[in-house]
């Protein structure tokens, strides 16, 4: 998890200046507030994800619609936001989507911060100056500029086509707004990476979830609380990129690939006997079979000897705890 605000603050020279932006840089940041929710011990991710959970919010419309980094707020029990002038609220989680990892929330009451305006990532290129915002004002800003934008894979089948990262690393990066020369959203901070400086040195990055990956499924997310495309098919393997290619490291227990006898350790080489190049692509050969409970063929590699399995795929969803009003 991120660093707590509390236990930190950026030094002057790295902060934004209000006398190097466009925009009111006060009332940009206070838009970004803080974010806490709590999660039964009993819930699928509680083993992963912890069941207290701190990071961010940005608040993107008046009535306190907060958007947010979905892993936050999945199978949360209960939410409270915070601004950085000590005001809170409870909050009811509307919406997670898994596809893109964005997750929505609605204060319950009265925060009174203005709303921050969403801007459009693809307007944004490799070096802009940009900052990254964690709840609490300037001394929590960090003037970061754009490292890369490029395509992501996660372990946890999850795909990016084109992500945002940024240099340097803000410490309290869950949830963090991603902030443009001109003042508006341009991206949810979502994790800590490995990046490569200029010289080459290897050094902590921040992966932003691109703003533009909202808008088309935002009216979605408001109405059914989650994107009305068809869902895709999950195997429920934690998979990573190795030099001999895509190899399970662990497995959702009780899910598709568990009860496939699927182990840790296990290659990865093809999917439907289509050769795979690299997990981005594994997964992406995955999805295009067909929506959740397609059976999926792979092809794998166990201890020198090749064989295929048919696991019969699941929607995540259906695993995790539903969000309730109280």
């Amino acid at each position: 998890m991120a660093v707590a605000a509390r236990d930190w603050e950026f030094p002057a020279e790295v902060r934004p200046n209000v006398k190097d932006v466009a925009f009111d840089l006060d009332t940009a940041l206070s838009a970004v507030v803080h974010l806490r929710a709590e999660v039964p011990e009993d819930a699928f991710t509680a083993s992963i994800l912890g069941t207290e959970r701190d990071g961010n919010g940005v608040v993107i419309r008046e009535d306190g619609l907060v958007l947010t980094i979905g892993y936050l707020v999945s199978e949360a029990e209960t939410v409270w936001l915070t601004t950085s002038k000590g005001g809170a609220s409870p909050a009811h989680v509307l919406a997670y989507d898994q596809a893109t990892g964005l997750g929505l929330v609605q204060a319950l009451g009265r925060l009174g911060v203005p709303a921050l305006s969403r801007g459009r990532s693809k307007s944004c290129s490799v070096g802009d100056l940009v900052i990254m915002a964690g709840h609490g004002g300037q001394r929590h800003a960090l003037q970061a500029r754009i490292a890369s934008k490029r395509e992501f894979a996660g372990y946890w089948e999850y795909v990016l086509d084109e992500a945002i990262f940024t240099l340097p690393a803000h410490p309290q990066w869950g949830g963090a707004a991603l902030i443009g020369r001109d003042g508006r959203l341009l991206g949810i901070g979502s994790l800590l990476v490995q990046g490569v400086a200029e010289s080459g040195e290897q050094v902590d990055a921040n992966m932003i979830v691109p703003i533009d990956l909202l808008e088309p499924i935002f009216d979605d997310l408001l109405r059914f609380g989650r994107s009305n495309r068809p869902t895709r098919p999950w195997l429920g393997m934690y998979t990573t990129e190795t030099n001999e290619g895509p190899t399970v490291v662990s497995l959702a227990r009780n899910g598709p690939a568990h009860r496939a006898q699927v182990r840790p350790g296990d290659r990865v080489v093809a999917v439907a006997g289509s050769r795979i190049d690299g997990l981005a692509d594994f997964y992406r050969k995955i999805w295009a079979l067909g929506p959740a409970g397609t059976e999926v063929p792979l092809t794998l590699v166990r201890e020198g000897d090749t064989f295929d399995v048919q696991i019969g795929s699941a929607n995540r969803d259906d695993f995790l705890k539903k969000p309730h009003l109280h």
